[in-house]
């Protein structure tokens, strides 16, 4: 019996579960990363030019000028104050402050103290063997003028916190550290107590210019300085310029009503000029009347002692 013929199975494209055959695109793929490989960028050399002399010169000028803009604008304000060249517009030169240059009471005179301190760093720092960087702003010198510290002393904690920052110009929390370590070296506790009577002694405090003899009222006492409540504001001061008046009790507390009238009155927007002469006497008089008294009450001691032979006990000046 003859066998049929086989007959072959027609392959149709696509049917398969065989793999295609790859396609033109692969190719087109390949040579596309190959061109990314071998891609280049140009690049534009820059020729950095030296500055010259008088380029250099210019430069180290300017930065100077930045770097001192605090000062000039500290020394502008102590000023302002010092003349009372806001009179005109304003009746305080906080109020001026605030109004004209936007800055609060804090800010105004911190700028102002800061002045100070960098001055006193021009006068005290060494400047024999190598030169030691200057502050920038008054943020570095924040602590250092709020610590109210010798001139000389300011100095040392400066040239301290500059070392501590590797010969650079230190950070203001640097000279912070600095600043506490002395203090903690050096710590004297503060006489003073919440209500006492105090003269306000000026000596090298800017802050104080023009406000010799005024008396006031303790209102605030921290670890080296003391608030003090005048007839025309509030000072924060060190305790060097503060003297004690030695008052009774009931004293103490007639002057603390009289200055809390006293700057109410001051605060009145529209007053004639005899009402500013009359604060103003005040403020002074009443401390020339203690001295006064004083005084007296000292004759009167010394003479009793020269023909009774009493002691300085007796004399009543310390409470009167």
């Amino acid at each position: 019996m003859n066998k049929p013929p086989s007959r072959r199975k027609k392959i149709i494209p696509g049917a398969s579960g065989e793999p295609k055959p790859a396609t033109d695109s692969a190719p087109e793929n390949t040579s596309g990363q190959d061109n990314l490989a071998s891609a280049t960028i140009t690049v534009t050399a820059v020729e950095v030019t030296e500055l010259t002399q008088e380029e250099q010169s210019l430069r180290l000028h300017l930065e100077r000028r930045v770097e001192r803009a605090f000062l000039s604008a500290g020394q502008a304000l102590m000023e302002l104050r010092d003349r009372r060249l806001y009179r005109s517009t304003h009746r305080t030169f906080e109020e001026y402050c605030r109004e004209r240059f936007n800055y609060s009471r804090d800010a105004a005179y911190l700028k102002i103290s800061a002045t100070v301190v960098y001055e006193n760093l021009q006068k005290f720092l060494p400047t024999i063997g190598r030169q030691i960087p200057m502050p920038t702003n008054e943020r570095q010198l924040r602590f250092l003028a709020k610590a109210e510290l010798e001139p000389a002393v300011q100095a040392d904690v400066w040239q301290q916190a500059v070392e501590q920052a590797g010969n650079k110009i230190p950070s203001g929390r640097i000279v912070k550290d600095v600043v506490d370590r002395i203090r903690e070296r050096t710590k004297v506790p503060n006489p003073y107590h919440v209500g006492e009577i105090c003269i306000l002694l000026p000596r090298d405090n800017p802050d104080l210019r023009g406000k010799a003899g005024y008396w006031g009222v303790v209102t605030h006492v921290g670890e080296y300085s003391c608030t003090v409540q005048t007839w025309d504001g509030d000072y924060t001061v060190k305790i060097e310029h503060l003297k004690l008046l030695e008052l009774l009790d009931e004293d103490c507390q007639f002057m603390q009503q009289l200055c809390v009238r006293l700057q109410q009155l001051h605060q009145v927007a529209r007053r004639d000029e005899a009402v500013d002469w009359l604060l103003q006497g005040l403020g002074i008089l009443l401390n020339l009347i203690y001295l006064r008294c004083r005084q007296s009450c000292w004759r009167l001691w010394n003479g009793s002692t020269k023909s009774s032979g009493g002691n300085r006990n007796d004399c009543v000046a310390r409470k009167q």
